[in-house]
């Protein structure tokens, strides 16, 4: 299909030529910490991107190498949601993602099913009252059902993403009673999940 980057901007895309490519790009871009929904064309410009923009941002890139723009969302407990690009290699899952935490960013597509992918990220998945807060994901959302708004290269604000993923029905990967008999973080997990943390 005809995908409405630049020349110059696909060029820089297909560069990215691995899953993991995108990753290492999404390294290199400074955390923000704006309340913004960017569009991919945006982070490539802005050179930023926050968990929600990189995962956009991810989605656009997998589709440009050939996979669908699936995202994926992690819902918490007292904490923020992580949104997360998924892909699928050899019927195994992977994910490419931006986070102020050490330990959300990159899965190999090592996962047999979801669940064993978002449960990955359970360990290092915290707030900061060490608290470990991971409950819930959603299945995956292609987001070429928003082709029509334009997502990829909106000048305006996405939010019509993030809005949708609050609409849909999530699996629960940590019942109440389990949750309830949940340990903080020891100091050393505490302290490795904050490396590079940026703070308001």
């Amino acid at each position: 299909m005809s995908l409405p980057f630049t020349a110059a901007e696909l060029r820089r895309l297909r560069g990215l030529k691995t899953p993991h490519g995108i990753q290492r790009f999404l390294n290199t871009l400074p955390y923000h910490l704006a309340t913004t929904a960017w569009s991919p064309r945006r982070v490539l410009r802005e050179r930023t991107a926050h968990c929600l923009e990189g995962a956009i941002f991810g989605a656009a890139a997998l589709r440009v190498l050939g996979f669908p723009p699936y995202l994926l969302d992690l819902e918490a407990d007292n904490d923020t949601d992580h949104v997360i690009a998924v892909f699928r290699i050899r019927g195994h899952w992977g994910a490419i993602a931006k986070s102020n935490y050490a330990n959300l960013e990159y899965r190999e597509p090592i996962h047999r099913t979801l669940r064993e992918l978002a449960i990955s990220y359970f360990p290092g998945y915290f707030n900061l009252r060490r608290e470990r807060t991971l409950r819930t994901f959603s299945r995956p959302v292609n987001l070429s059902r928003f082709d029509r708004l334009g997502w990829m290269t909106s000048e305006k604000d996405v939010w019509y993403i993030p809005e949708h993923l609050l609409t849909i029905a999530h699996t629960r990967l940590v019942p109440a009673w389990m949750a309830k008999r949940l340990y903080r973080l020891d100091d050393r997990s505490w302290k490795s999940g904050l490396v590079g943390h940026r703070w308001e």
